[in-house]
């Protein structure tokens, strides 16, 4: 694979997810592979209402072929009634030309979310999102807890995948698990190119 990369997929409202996406691209670069920052566009109730193709600030929106041509995935998303987001959701629920081509087969893919409270629903979040990506054949994989900040952190932080509780600053041990887990990825991904 020509110049391989981790596509770091993401919807983040309030930012907090985006705080894990760029902890987790440090992690994937301090394996020596190229980490792709990507968002979605909101979404609205209202039929009218469309985003622009480019946002004004942050990172691109994805297109297909970033998830085509990816290494590897990280896929993030707020909690919402302990699920995805719509917007994610959304997109993902778009890349059937992917799962017909078989494009994702075989590709490590991981997961992260945001809560706003401790029992928010980090683990249901991060589990429903690895069925998707089950779905298009790619290999999941999480946090071992070898990685010991899963065992002292008191905010965020699952085997099933980075996690972040709400607050400003991401607390040293999410941002320990995020660089643990991007770095994992990008391993995976360096053995199976």
């Amino acid at each position: 694979m020509n110049n391989p990369y981790i596509l770091i997929l993401y919807y983040s409202r309030h930012g907090h997810v985006k705080k894990l996406a760029e902890q987790l691209a440090t992690g994937v670069e301090s394996a020596g592979m190229v980490a792709r920052l990507r968002t979605v566009p909101p979404i609205s109730a209202n039929c009218e209402a469309v985003a622009s193709d480019i946002p004004e600030h942050g990172d691109l929106y994805c297109e297909e072929a970033d998830l085509a041509n990816c290494a590897g995935l990280l896929l993030g998303s707020p909690t919402r009634f302990g699920n995805m987001a719509a917007p994610l959701k959304y997109f993902v629920d778009s890349t059937a030309n992917l799962w017909l081509n078989g494009s994702l087969i075989g590709k490590p893919a991981g997961v992260f979310t945001s809560t706003s409270s401790l029992h928010g629903g980090q683990e249901s979040t991060l589990l429903s999102m690895m069925i998707p990506l089950l779905h298009q054949g790619m290999l999941i994989s999480g946090v071992p807890y070898a990685e010991g900040a899963l065992s002292t952190t008191r905010h965020g932080g699952t085997p099933y995948g980075a996690s972040h509780v709400e607050s400003e600053d991401l607390c040293a041990e999410e941002i320990q698990i995020c660089r643990s887990q991007g770095k994992r990825l990008a391993r995976l991904a360096q053995k199976l190119c």
